[in-house]
């Protein structure tokens, strides 16, 4: 007889809790054990609230940290990991958080854990995602998902197969101006679109590629100035344009000691028809903040970082310098820092996932929507390596 598998504090039973309705002569037979309401949900939820493991405790980890504690009343931190100890005591301490672990593995092992961050380096994401899938874990995974679409695609999948909420960090998608832009897009506000451009020019010293060995590497970085830094404007311009449809580039190292990009052009067709220009670079000084442009028949909008510079639509005065206001500064000063990120963006990403887990959806980049900005890095790498417009199907 097949029964099927209830989890209880991480050990599978057969389940054979059934419900038996009678109507008349007839009777229907219900397994109570696969029902469920919300779809699958964390393991404990100790005290009301997701337990969250943050693996990987370098530059990116305080952004996740950060973004759980903004998050009191449904996450909370219940233990950091990394193979270097050190900074995994460090993370303890600064968060104030008792538990810690050198192997993610034996992380996996604690049931207060529901959701992990991977915030490991880039090429290591894969090996990370597939062993939380296998242990039941939900994951919120840094960008890029990791470096090539045959990774990604076995992420996606292993998630898809253990019934695991799976998604990307892409904090700029989660900015209200940022979705005011793409809605303006969709409802045709503009117009016909006609052009989308991203501006992506930041500022990364020698040193800062070699404080860490995987950072500017093919293996675990997945390439330079656009898998790094770009991939997050590179999604942002592909998300309110509709989706790009095929890329023209040029890459190059032109300053940095690196064996990767620190600049790259890129001409895009976007699957309206609508062309852009994308630009990325960590090679130049200062690093400038990110700008977005798009045009169309009956209006221009412009967006710096997270503030609208300029809303003018055929008919209408410029609406920037109302719809400015207040404006989220969530990425300021990272074009020439990295550290300098706000936990805004992931905080948001946090609280997403709390509510993806709890309704059993999809987070609001699922690893689907993840994969795009790195099919387009790809795309542009490869481009600039043959001489000829590469299409993304």
């Amino acid at each position: 007889m097949n029964h099927s598998i209830l989890q209880v504090h991480g050990v599978p039973r057969p389940c054979t809790r059934v419900l038996r309705v009678v109507h008349g002569s007839k009777y229907l037979t219900i397994n109570l054990c696969e029902i469920r309401l919300g779809g699958k949900k964390g393991n404990n939820m100790k005290n009301g609230k997701m337990g969250w493991g943050i693996i990987g405790c370098g530059n990116i980890c305080g952004s996740h940290a950060k973004g759980v504690l903004s998050n009191p009343d449904t996450a909370e931190i219940v233990a950091f990991c990394d193979i270097e100890e050190q900074k995994a005591q460090n993370a303890c301490k600064e968060y104030n958080v008792k538990q810690y672990y050198k192997d993610y593995n034996e992380m996996f092992k604690n049931k207060d854990i529901d959701v992990i961050s991977v915030c490991t380096p880039s090429g290591n994401h894969m090996d990370v995602t597939l062993a939380a899938a296998k242990a039941k874990k939900h994951i919120l995974c840094e960008k890029p998902l990791d470096v090539t679409l045959d990774k990604i695609d076995r992420m996606i999948e292993a998630t898809r197969k253990a019934d695991v909420r799976f998604g990307g960090v892409f904090q700029r998608r989660t900015f209200p101006e940022s979705k005011l832009l793409k809605k303006a897009v969709e409802d045709g506000t503009l117009g016909k679109m006609i052009l989308g451009d991203a501006y992506l020019k930041y500022t990364r010293s020698d040193a800062y590629y070699k404080s860490a060995g995987w950072r500017a590497t093919w293996e675990l970085d997945g390439g330079g100035a656009l898998m790094n830094q770009g991939i997050h404007g590179i999604d942002l311009i592909s998300w309110i344009m509709g989706g790009i449809s095929s890329v023209y580039a040029k890459c190059a190292t032109k300053v940095r000691k690196i064996p990767v990009e620190d600049t790259a052009i890129a001409i895009v067709t976007f699957k309206s028809g609508a062309w852009g220009v994308i630009e990325g670079t960590t090679s130049i000084w200062p690093g400038l903040e990110t700008k977005f442009e798009i045009s169309g028949t009956k209006g221009t909008i412009i967006l710096e970082e997270a503030k609208i510079l300029k809303w003018e639509v055929e008919g209408e005065k410029d609406k920037a310098p109302e719809m400015s206001k207040g404006a989220v500064k969530a990425a300021v000063g990272a074009h020439s820092d990295p550290k300098a990120i706000t936990a805004t963006g992931h905080a948001a990403h946090v609280k997403d996932m709390v509510e993806a887990v709890k309704a059993g959806r999809d987070p609001m980049v699922n690893g689907e929507e993840g994969r795009k900005a790195v099919q387009t890095i790809l795309a542009i790498y490869e481009s600039s390596e043959k001489g000829k417009e590469i299409s993304i199907k």
